[in-house]
């Protein structure tokens, strides 16, 4: 393949890529790209062939341990041709070292299985409509914007394989988007964010201490979507009480990811973790 080439994406070429997911369903936040390309501008990589875009992969780099694959995609025209394994091979290479983390569509599991990942779980996308209802004020319930940042990260960390420092600063801060966190003691109990996407709001991530913590704060960033408007939660199939959120709220189940690791799983609170960040990175 003479004239195929792998390159670095630029800003511009992950906007590119975002359009790709777009196109097929995947439903990006509205600034996605810009907080996506904060946790590693090297993460990413385009496949090219001649002058021409046809394939893209993510493969973000969080601390020292730590990576996560994503975007997978080669445009439909170009499929089956061997463009997508090489880029495959590529990213695998620059996460050597690492644990690395995907969510993939389940008809692909086989194929990662190959690749020596790891089924840790199911995650679920549900879907919800906003009412417009509003709940009471609660002094436990505070813009996340009041709480140091830091000990925002701090709570973060056990929720999450290594450090995401880079990215936390711009997706809790992203335009047009709610962040809020409950108190407990003075202390971080758990927090949320919901974001505008292409076609209505995504919930996550959703982090908190107990299911009635999670609760509530799934009420409050609910209750931001305007009547009629969809909104999206993706849930680990392995915490009960997030899937009993699901269906205490009626959420409707969409699709499922498999959620796989190389070599291994990382012991991670799913107990906690009701609602992923984003399939695309973690």
């Amino acid at each position: 393949m003479p004239n195929y080439t792998i390159q670095p994406m630029t800003r511009e070429d992950l906007r590119l890529a975002v359009e790709w997911a777009a196109a097929e369903g995947w439903n990006p936040g509205l600034h996605d790209v810009d907080c996506f390309y904060a946790a590693d501008p090297s993460g990413f990589l385009m496949g090219w062939l001649d002058d021409a875009a046809i394939a893209a992969l993510s493969v973000v780099k969080y601390g020292a341990a730590f990576g996560f694959l994503g975007f997978y995609r080669v445009r439909p025209e170009f499929r089956g041709r061997g463009y997508g394994w090489q880029l495959w091979q590529a990213g695998l290479a620059t996460l050597q070292g690492r644990t690395i983390g995907l969510d993939g569509v389940v008809d692909q599991q086989r194929n990662y299985l190959k690749s020596g990942f790891q089924l840790a779980y199911r995650n679920i996308r549900y879907e919800g409509i906003g009412d417009g209802a509003s709940i009471p004020a609660t002094e436990a319930i505070v813009p996340l914007s009041t709480v140091p940042l830091e000990q925002v990260i701090e709570y973060d960390r056990p929720h999450f394989p290594d450090d995401r420092t880079a990215f936390l600063r711009c997706w809790l801060t992203q335009p047009e988007s709610t962040a809020v966190g409950m108190m407990a003691g003075g202390a971080l109990a758990g927090y949320g964010v919901l974001r505008p996407c292409r076609q209505g709001f995504k919930i996550g991530p959703l982090f908190a201490d107990t299911p009635a913590i999670a609760d509530s704060l799934f009420r409050q960033l609910k209750a931001q979507v305007p009547p009629g408007q969809p909104f999206y939660l993706d849930v680990p199939e392995v915490n009960a009480a997030a899937m009993a959120l699901a269906q205490k709220y009626r959420l409707t189940s969409r699709f499922e990811t498999a959620r796989m690791y190389l070599p291994a799983a990382p012991v991670l609170p799913t107990d906690r973790i009701f609602g992923v960040t984003t399939f695309e990175l973690g």
